[in-house]
């Protein structure tokens, strides 16, 4: 028992992290109730991309925790305009429309903002954004508050898989 706890402990604490979906903010991607796995360690290595989904910790109640995607990495400029997310960059100096096609009639984006993101913020959205409470509301998200990027869904088993975010040509 030793040797499976000496296993075991680390892995929970520092490698994967289980999650359980609270509520409709992430639908048709995740659901409530649906049971995630969520991969602690890739952030030591690499940055955050945009259309990984995150598990964070909320910043104005750390000891709560929120799964959000991320639409918006460090230097970007964010605009919520007309239903879409036009974000600009080097790359993107005048700025492009992100392709969400994976959210559905839920996806409007309402709520208009503009935010220029530092070197250690994240801009982050729900799936369902009409009944979410995100980076429009609360702001960017520090990178200290990133718990991990989900991974796995390991529950109900019919949805039973790895999870591969979108990628973007930003």
């Amino acid at each position: 028992m030793v040797i499976a706890a000496a296993i075991i402990i680390p892995v929970r604490y520092f490698v994967v992290q289980p999650f359980v979906v609270r509520g409709a903010s992430m639908e048709p991607t995740f659901t409530d109730r649906e049971y995630l796995l969520v991969d602690e360690i890739s952030y030591r290595f690499h940055e955050p991309i945009r259309g990984d989904v995150v598990v964070f910790r909320y910043p104005l109640d750390p000891s709560e925790f929120f799964i959000k995607r991320v639409v918006g990495v460090p230097g970007d400029t964010v605009d919520v305009r007309n239903g879409k997310i036009v974000v600009s960059n080097a790359k993107h100096p005048d700025g492009a429309v992100l392709d969400e096609s994976y959210l559905g009639p839920a996806g409007h984006t309402g709520l208009d903002t503009h935010v220029v993101l530092n070197l250690d913020e994240y801009f982050l959205l729900g799936d369902n954004r009409g009944a979410s409470l995100d980076s429009r509301n609360f702001g960017p998200v520090k990178e200290e508050f990133l718990v991990g990027k989900v991974w796995v869904r390991g529950w109900p088993l019919q949805r039973f898989g790895a999870f591969h975010p979108p990628e973007y040509n930003l």
